[in-house]
């Protein structure tokens, strides 16, 4: 198991932000995991006597595909830790959400950087991951029981000096249609 603090994103056919189409906003994402959510998840992953390695750099991919070698090595010399195609874009629009949001990635398999044990196929990343189904469903039943500590990284307020677009240039539909996440700070201000 890996918790990775960073990550790396090359998707490119997914929606990326909430904020597009009359409204722009820039988070700040350089820390995309929340450290506190991170921390509770893997010590409940080592309480199931899970090895989990923390910290690290998460490689999003588009998939569903494996890499080539050439590509496996780029990613190790950026210093990717483990590679997946689950934690982006999804840790951006948390943050956009103001939620916080931490990844546990199950490490099926070496890529094809690791040589000596051929190339990736289906059948192995499957069969790793039935093996993992068990523990990875104790820990979020564990982790539901499990009072989540107060976030101290600013996930809840990401939005605060983020929207870069006047909340009177704001359009009725883009205001409506963003309200559930963003509705306290698109308010037009006096003087707006």
């Amino acid at each position: 198991m890996s918790a990775p603090a960073g990550t790396i994103d090359r998707t490119i056919g997914r929606r990326r932000t909430f904020f597009d189409g009359g409204i722009v906003a820039h988070v700040s994402i350089a820390d995309p995991f929340c450290p506190e959510l991170s921390s509770v998840l893997a010590e409940v992953a080592v309480a199931g006597r899970l090895p989990v390695h923390a910290g690290g750099t998460y490689l999003a991919i588009e998939g569903p595909q494996f890499s080539t070698r050439a590509e496996s090595a780029l990613f190790r010399s950026w210093g990717a830790s483990v590679i997946g195609m689950t934690a982006m874009p999804e840790a951006r629009l948390a943050r956009e959400a103001e939620l916080c949001y931490a990844c546990l990635a199950m490490v099926t398999d070496y890529d094809v950087w690791h040589e000596q044990d051929g190339p990736v196929t289906v059948e192995g990343v499957l069969a790793n991951l039935r093996a993992m189904t068990d523990a990875v469903q104790a820990i979020v039943s564990a982790l539901a029981g499990e009072a989540l500590p107060e976030c101290l990284s600013g996930c809840g307020n990401a939005l605060a000096n983020a929207i870069a677009t006047s909340p009177a240039a704001i359009d009725t539909v883009t205001r409506e249609r963003l309200a559930p996440i963003a509705a306290r700070y698109l308010e037009p201000r006096s003087g707006s």
